[in-house]
């Protein structure tokens, strides 16, 4: 069976032959020879060249760096994952690692993350920064934000997530095949964490150590606004073409229910005094609730049809992908 360790990177000149080497010097673990990880007979190293304009891509070739895939302009993290998971497949890749390109992760948990994927415990399981072990270094707004999303979808979705911003994970083969990337122009984590839910794929998340560097400008968060509005896009889209009866349900639910309470009031007061100019407003106000509700009891219900849509779509183009890269043995 084959592994490849993916590291998507950008200008990454200064670091990735550091990377490279210790993820190859992480492939001698005892883990690989009587653990989970016997079953596996190839492992191979891609590097995702993002458009870098250095010389990333030299450093990563004298280092010993087995598949590359480069392309040019700079597209963003999403795409390169994108990329990365089709070349994977391309080649027959059996588990996929995705692994950051600046050493922030420790290459020598890979077996952590690879041996329930390897042991069929979980489809995707993705490496956690909040556990016992304490991220070094890593900014308390990022932090506060990731828990803070993490939490609001897990109560949304029924899902409990740890983690939902970290890149480092491993994947199946299956699950390569069934994750389908919409937003291109940004990041992949938050979106693929809530597709694999929708398409219930397990997800497993275990706790690594992780050092962030002081001096490092990080390529995704350069302007924390943005980030928060991406990333707030991103997991709004997601989980609307996840479960859109919620999405729009809850609103319905809300507006039908302030509605009817603002007309229940009316008929108390009207009853005591037969008098209705005095609460036109809250007549307008009613009404106007219960046609948003209504309003939106629409929306989930053309949403849940697009969603039972979507559904085939991708189960055609799994079926598509599975065929197009198919193993020959």
């Amino acid at each position: 069976m084959k592994l490849i360790v993916n590291i998507p990177a950008f200008n990454e000149e200064e670091k990735i032959a550091e990377t490279i080497e210790r993820i190859q010097k992480s492939f001698k673990a005892e883990f690989y020879r009587s653990g989970a990880g016997r079953v596996i007979t190839k492992k191979l190293i891609q590097l995702v060249d993002d458009g870098s304009d250095d010389k990333t891509v030299y450093f990563a070739k004298k280092a010993g760096v087995d598949l590359i895939v480069s392309y040019k302009p700079n597209r963003r993290l999403a795409y390169a994952f994108k990329q990365g998971a089709e070349n994977a497949l391309q080649e027959g890749v059996d588990f996929f690692v995705n692994i950051d390109a600046d050493g922030q992760f420790d290459p020598e948990e890979i077996p952590l993350l690879l041996g329930p994927v390897i042991n069929k415990e979980a489809d995707m399981v993705v490496a956690n920064r909040f556990a016992q072990y304490k991220a070094q270094g890593i900014p308390w707004i990022k932090s506060f934000l990731n828990q803070f999303a993490a939490k609001g979808i897990s109560f949304f979705l029924g899902v409990k997530i740890d983690d939902l911003t970290c890149g480092f994970r491993a994947h199946s083969r299956e699950a390569l095949l069934r994750l389908n990337l919409v937003n291109l122009h940004f990041t992949y984590t938050q979106e693929t964490i809530i597709d694999a839910i929708g398409k219930r794929l397990s997800i497993k998340w275990v706790p690594v150590n992780v050092t962030y560097f002081a001096d490092r400008q990080g390529k995704i968060t350069k302007s924390l606004s943005k980030f928060i509005l991406n990333g707030f896009k991103i997991i709004l889209k997601a989980i609307r073409d996840v479960q859109p009866l919620k999405f729009f349900g809850w609103p319905a639910a809300i507006f039908c229910l302030v509605g009817v309470g603002g007309f229940f009031l009316f008929l108390v007061q009207y009853f005591q005094e037969f008098k209705i100019s005095p609460y036109l407003n809250l007549i307008i106000f009613s009404a106007l609730s219960l046609f948003l509700g209504v309003q939106f009891l629409i929306f989930a219900l053309i949403a849940d049809m697009i969603k039972g849509s979507r559904q085939l779509t991708e189960e055609v183009l799994y079926r598509q992908k599975k065929e197009n890269y198919k193993v020959t043995k």
